[in-house]
């Protein structure tokens, strides 16, 4: 045989083999569900009230599933049904898959309306994750133990199916209408500095007045430089200061305003505890901008398993009291 024609098959009509899964899954799943309901039940018309079709259905599943194993599964009679030899192998081997197929079922009822269990993947903005969500998780297990959070920090934008995340939080604006965003609080923006530095350089009075000043910029996980945002006379307004310093990480930059080395436009929930205790001094409140916010996220609020349910509220309560705290003149949503 030469080489070159070794591996071809010989001429004819190409006839692909059936995958016997895939041509046979519904006849064999339906007849498979009703023979075992008959069984169970003792007779076809019992079985049909259990599955909540009709007796007719119930014996045509039958029949379709000894067709296909050209088997008698079950002999009957007008006043009986009874196992067949072949049926009663059939029933042996078949019945322990259904009932873990009905365990399945019952667990994911379970998932969904009893009590919380089972593992959450959250993910959080890196500063916001590690000083607000993080503190809370002690007090979130204490009261649902069978709950176990993995909580994943980074500033990237979190893709729920390939980071198999199932709650975010996300802070700024929501732009993306694919998936349920709750807003938890607003996200008031706040342009801080150390009373060093108030008495050795003073405050800016107006936007424009930035450019005087020592600036302390951010730099987000997407590579960008974080523009300072305003509202003047109603509108809104960006400002990209230039700056000696710049950091990727919000708690470092945040070190640096305390430590006097310049000023800087910060998230509210980073500064909450120096504003309180005076270590650092706000300025433009009067143009801070009040478009942005703390959002919880997640995909479907349809099929939501009872651990998310509690998470999100927990979370959304607990978060709202604390901001009240510190932030008393701003208002949260109902």
């Amino acid at each position: 045989m030469n080489s070159s024609t070794a591996f071809y098959p010989p001429p004819g009509p190409f006839t692909p083999h059936a995958d016997p899964l895939a041509t046979s899954f519904a006849t064999t799943y339906a007849g498979v569900v009703a023979f075992i309901a008959v069984v169970a039940e003792g007779s076809f018309a019992r079985a049909a009230d259990r599955l909540g079709i009709g007796r007719s259905a119930v014996s045509r599943n039958v029949q379709k599933l000894e067709d296909q194993l050209n088997v008698r599964l079950l002999r009957r009679t007008t006043r009986s049904t009874a196992l067949t030899r072949e049926g009663d192998l059939f029933y042996a081997s078949c019945h322990s898959g259904v009932d873990r197929i009905v365990q399945a079922v019952e667990e994911m009822r379970d998932l969904r309306n009893g009590p919380p269990r089972g593992h959450l993947r959250v993910s959080a903005p890196a500063g916001f994750g590690r000083m607000v969500v993080a503190p809370r998780l002690r007090e979130f297990q204490a009261d649902y133990p069978e709950v176990a959070v993995e909580l994943l920090l980074g500033d990237k934008p979190t893709d729920f199916t390939s980071d198999r995340v199932d709650i975010a939080f996300r802070n700024g604006r929501m732009e993306d209408a694919e998936i349920v965003a709750r807003q938890i609080v607003p996200m008031q923006m706040v342009v801080c500095a150390s009373r060093d530095y108030r008495q050795a350089r003073g405050l800016p009075t107006t936007v424009d007045g930035l450019g005087q000043h020592e600036c302390i910029n951010l730099r987000t996980g997407s590579g960008r430089i974080c523009e300072w945002e305003f509202k003047v006379d109603g509108r809104a307004r960006k400002f990209l200061p230039q700056a000696r310093l710049t950091y990727n990480d919000p708690e470092l930059v945040l070190q640096a305003v305390l430590d006097g080395q310049g000023i800087a436009q910060m998230a509210g929930y980073l500064v909450c505890e120096a504003l309180q205790s005076g270590e650092l001094v706000p300025c433009l409140m009067q143009h801070a901008p009040d478009d942005r916010g703390h959002y919880i996220c997640y995909q479907s609020r349809q099929h939501m398993p009872s651990r998310m349910r509690v998470f999100i509220d927990f979370m959304t309560a607990r978060i709202r009291a604390s901001y009240l705290e510190c932030v008393p003149d701003v208002g949260v949503p109902s």
